[in-house]
C-alpha cells in the first residue's frame, strides 16, 4: 500500500504528523511507500526529532499551504503547489492509493473532487464521521461536505454509509435512518420525506425517520442528513462531550468523599474515556471519489494520525471505492425499474 500525507495542514505543526506516521509504519508492514508532502526542511527536521528513519518514507516538497482562512475553490486553483493539492495529485497519478490531510475541510473536498473526480453515478462525495455511542458506534453523513442537498444525494449517502458501516465497522446489515424532526413518515421537510421514500425502494436495512434523541439510543448504525445539519449535529456532540467531562471533573473533585469515590471508579472512567476518545477513530473518509481520502481533525495528535492511516489501510484492503461504485450502479438500476428517476453522472468543470 502507498499512502500520501499532507504534513502541513492542521493546528499543531508537522511534528505530531511525523510521530503518527512513525507509529503507523511500525504497525503496518504492508505499507510500501509513505509520501510526506510539505515543506522539505520542516519535514526533515521533524523526522530527526521524532527518530523517523524508515526507508519507506518519501518526501515531496510543496512550497505552499492551504490555510483555514483560504476560500476553498479559489485557493485550490491559485495555490497549485500547496501540500494538500500535491498529496491528492499523488493519488490521481497512481503513485499513492490514499491521501490524509488535517487541512481546511472545504479545501480538501474541493481539491479532491476536482483532482480525483467522483465515481460514476455518484453526484456528491460525503464526509462519513464515526460517532461512539452507548453500545456501538454509528456513522453520520454527510458531516459537512454538502450544505445543500437534493433527495438523491441523501439516498447515495445512505448507500455509502451502509457500505462503510458494513465493511469497516463490521455491522452485518447496518440499520439506516434519515434524520428528521419526528419518526412518522409525514414528518420532516420535502428533502427528508423524498429521501426516505427513495430509500424504501432500495436493498437497504432502512428503518425510516429518526429523531435527535434516537442518535444514542441504538436505533441505527447509519444516520443520513445534509452536510449543514450534519456538521451542526457533530459539533454539538463534541461540545456536549467536553462540557460533560468538565462538569464531571468539577463535581467529583468538590469534596474528599467524592474524590475517594472517583478513585474507586477510576477504571470505569478510563474505559469511558478510551471509548469516547475521538483520536481512537482517526479521520473521517470522504466517500464517493476515485481514491481514498481521509480528513483528519485540524487538532489531530499522533494517535489520531496513526488511526487515520489505519482507516486508510482498511479502506484500501476492503476495496471500499469499488464497493461504492458497484452498489450505486445497482441502486440506479433498481430505481429505474421502479420508474423512479435514476442517478445521473454530473461533471464538474476543470
Amino acid at each position: 500500500m502507498r499512502i500520501a500525507v499532507d504534513v502541513m495542514g492542521g493546528d499543531l505543526g508537522c511534528g505530531v504528523v511525523i510521530d503518527g506516521v512513525r507509529l503507523a509504519l511500525a504497525e503496518y508492514p504492508d505499507i510500501t511507500e509513505m509520501y510526506l508532502v510539505g515543506d522539505e526542511r520542516n519535514i526533515e527536521a521533524a523526522m530527526s526529532r521524532h527518530r523517523c528513519r524508515d526507508p519507506r518514507v518519501r518526501i515531496l516538497h510543496a512550497s505552499e499551504v492551504l490555510t483555514m482562512s483560504d476560500k476553498p475553490l479559489d485557493a485550490v486553483r491559485r495555490k497549485k503547489d500547496c501540500s494538500m493539492v500535491r498529496a491528492i495529485e499523488l493519488v490521481r497519478d497512481g503513485k499513492a492509493e490514499a491521501v490524509i490531510s488535517r487541512g481546511n475541510t472545504g479545501g480538501l473536498v474541493a481539491a479532491a473532487t476536482l483532482k480525483l473526480r467522483r465515481l460514476d453515478l455518484v453526484e456528491r462525495p460525503a464526509i462519513a464521521t464515526v460517532v461512539p455511542s452507548d453500545r456501538r458506534e454509528f456513522v453520520l453523513l454527510d458531516a459537512g461536505a454538502n450544505p445543500e442537498c437534493k433527495p438523491v444525494h441523501l439516498v447515495q449517502f445512505a448507500i455509502m454509509g451502509s457500505i462503510y458501516s458494513r465493511e469497516l465497522l463490521h455491522h452485518q446489515r447496518p440499520r439506516v435512518g434519515v434524520l428528521s424532526n419526528g419518526t412518522e413518515s409525514t414528518k420532516g421537510n420535502e428533502l427528508t420525506r423524498e429521501a426516505a421514500r427513495l430509500c424504501r425502494q432500495l436493498d437497504l436495512n432502512f428503518v425510516g425517520n429518526i429523531e435527535g434523541h434516537d442518535l444514542f439510543a441504538d436505533r441505527v448504525e447509519v444516520v443520513v442528513t445534509d452536510g449543514f445539519t450534519g456538521n451542526i449535529v457533530l459539533k454539538s456532540i463534541e461540545s456536549m462531550g467536553k462540557a460533560f467531562v468538565g462538569l464531571l471533573k468539577r463535581e467529583l473533585s468538590s469534596t474528599l468523599i467524592r474524590k475517594l469515590g472517583a478513585s474507586l471508579a477510576s477504571a470505569g472512567f478510563r474505559n469511558i474515556k478510551r471509548r469516547m476518545d475521538p483520536d481512537a477513530y482517526g479521520g473521517a473518509p470522504l466517500l464517493g471519489l476515485n481514491g481514498t481520502v481521509i480528513k483528519a481533525h485540524g487538532a489531530s495528535r499522533a494517535k489520531a494520525i496513526f488511526n487515520a492511516i489505519r482507516v486508510a489501510t482498511e479502506s484500501i484492503q476492503h476495496k471500499l471505492t469499488e464497493s461504492i461504485s458497484r452498489e450505486i450502479e445497482q441502486a440506479n438500476k433498481r430505481l429505474s425499474k421502479s420508474a423512479i428517476v435514476p442517478f445521473t453522472a454530473v461533471t464538474i468543470p476543470a
